[in-house]
């Protein structure tokens, strides 16, 4: 019924220790492990769940995903599991996800509410981002709207649909891929996921479940360092070019949709 998939380049701690656990194996029939790392990864084989692919090279977080899910749409899976070599759970989380998806064929993507290793919550449910949230974010350190923008005005406490999600923990519905297409490979790193969200939006749900969780060390690399700020800066270039700049009235219709539909304009 579900497959998963990992593209690792740093970091394999969080998810070996899962497979070590044996997390994956009551539920999941394989682990698509893509290492842009050439083969440092390589001992990864080993895992009875794991199936290994080592392009060569570093192809990026999309286009390393879309080799995972190609198999799973070929081989006719239900559902797929997206996710960060550094975000670990329990299996009740992933059992209670696809509970949800099976009681909502309306659903396309599912997200458990996601915690950083020291407890406090992740706000990774976001509307549409225009140019300035991103700007600002990256470059004044917060934007004043970070309230509405990350959706923490809802307290994280109820299920809630959402336009995008953070791909650290998506459990797909294959259907839904097979209709809106798999990320695009022009975005070698970030924004490949608002980009597939948006789409995945225009087909089906995007929800947020808070009540099973996941931690999630996240080290927000452009941050840190400039080779991958600059990946971002080149990805947003990019993703604005495709679905507008100032002028987008699909962000702007959607994002004023969730907003309504969450409350926000009777606060």
């Amino acid at each position: 019924m579900i497959s998963a998939s990992v593209v690792l380049y740093h970091g394999d701690e969080a998810f070996e220790e899962l497979l070590k656990r044996g997390v994956f194996s009551r539920i999941v029939s394989v682990v698509y492990v893509v290492d842009n790392t050439c083969g440092r990864f390589s001992h990864l084989a080993r895992y009875k769940e794991v199936f290994y692919i080592n392009p060569g090279r570093n192809i990026g977080f999309g286009r390393g995903h879309n080799i995972a899910l190609t198999n799973s749409l070929k081989k006719g899976k239900r559902y797929h599991l997206l996710l960060n070599p550094d975000v670990s759970f329990e299996p009740e989380v992933l059992e209670a996800l696809i509970d949800f998806m099976e009681e909502n064929p309306d659903v396309g993507l599912v997200t458990p509410k996601v915690c950083y290793p020291d407890g406090s919550l992740q706000y990774h449910c976001r509307l549409l981002p225009t140019p300035w949230h991103l700007f600002a974010r990256r470059f004044l350190g917060k934007d004043r709207n970070d309230e509405v923008y990350e959706l923490r005005f809802t307290g994280y406490s109820n299920v809630m649909d959402v336009p995008f999600v953070l791909a650290c923990f998506w459990l797909l519905r294959i259907d839904v891929l097979k209709s809106v297409g798999l990320f695009d490979e022009r975005f070698f790193l970030y924004m490949e996921d608002v980009d597939l969200c948006r789409r995945i939006y225009r087909q089906a749900r995007l929800v947020f479940y808070p009540h099973v969780k996941a931690i999630h060390e996240h080290r927000r690399g452009s941050y840190k360092s400039r080779r991958l700020l600059f990946h971002h800066i080149a990805s947003a270039v990019k993703y604005f070019n495709k679905w507008g700049w100032h002028r987008d009235k699909e962000r702007d219709r959607i994002n004023r949709e969730v907003l309504t539909k969450l409350g926000f304009f009777s606060l």
